[in-house]
């Protein structure tokens, strides 16, 4: 009851009523600015600003035609390779000789295109439908050098079409001359194979690569063109490689997506 009586009478004194308010110290006073300023700058930000985001996929330099694997269509000895790997050949064109138990028989090529693996060599022995050549589908020396990228089945629905892309070329230094420019001609809308992988690329091997992680789905990149490079494409530096890159080269795509506003991330 005494500490009650005497509180009572302090509020009931004067004698401190003339003392001067204590402010906020100027230290608290730039502290609540630079927090007001801060939260007023990321405002503005997540309304006007923009977040891009990318997606990595493996991929090859190819031509849209794809590639066909050729089988021997009798079993025999190869006498004769009649070409080279890397040439270009017609339609029906020569390619092995082999003998058979009724004499030599020349194995041509289906379709025209370039001759990418070799596999059959003079004194090996075939069987009816042995693998003895890989051949890229080539319409003519204008048809135009492609990429195809093989992205996870659960993110190609986010890639859109005309999508830039950054293109790292295995036969290319990127540190040196750069990356290669395409942009996002279409997009497969189921996963693949390893089978139909190497049925289009002509490579068991490259099937089974693009495939280890599951059925991805197919990419396809128009590379841009530039008449001002060796290589005739651009590149993100300003000459590119002193030299020409060649279909069947494997590369690596950076996909850039549709950029977004910081807000519409926080938003439903």
């Amino acid at each position: 009851m005494e500490f009650r009586q005497q509180a009572l009478a302090k509020l009931r004194s004067p004698e401190e009523i003339d003392l001067p308010v204590r402010f906020a110290r100027p230290q608290g006073c730039l502290v609540l600015a630079v927090t007001v300023v801060v939260m007023a700058a990321a405002t503005v930000w997540a309304v006007t600003g923009s977040l891009s985001s990318t997606v990595g996929a493996a991929g090859i330099l190819t031509h849209g035609q794809g590639s066909y694997v050729l089988q021997s269509p009798v079993a025999g000895q190869v006498t004769e390779v009649l070409v080279e790997e890397g040439e270009r050949v017609s339609a029906d064109a020569p390619l092995l000789k082999v003998r058979t138990a009724g004499g030599t028989t020349v194995v041509p090529v289906i379709a025209a295109g370039r001759v990418t693996t070799l596999v059959a060599t003079i004194g090996s022995v075939v069987s009816t439908g042995t693998d003895v050549a890989a051949v890229e589908r080539i319409k003519g020396p204008d048809d135009p050098l492609m990429a195809m990228l093989y992205l996870p089945a659960g993110t190609g629905s986010e890639v859109p079409v005309g999508a830039s892309v950054d293109l790292s070329v295995q036969s290319v230094p990127v540190k040196r001359y750069g990356v290669l420019r395409g942009e996002v001609k279409s997009v497969g809308r189921s996963g693949l194979t390893a089978q139909r992988i190497a049925g289009a690329l002509g490579s068991s091997q490259l099937g089974e690569h693009f495939s280890k992680d599951g059925q991805p789905v197919a990419v396809l990149v128009e590379l841009a063109r530039s008449s001002s490079t060796t290589s005739g494409f651009t590149w993100s530096t300003s000459d590119g490689p002193p030299y020409a890159v060649d279909s069947m080269t494997l590369a690596d795509g950076t996909i850039h997506l549709a950029e977004q506003r910081p807000i519409d991330w926080l938003l439903p």
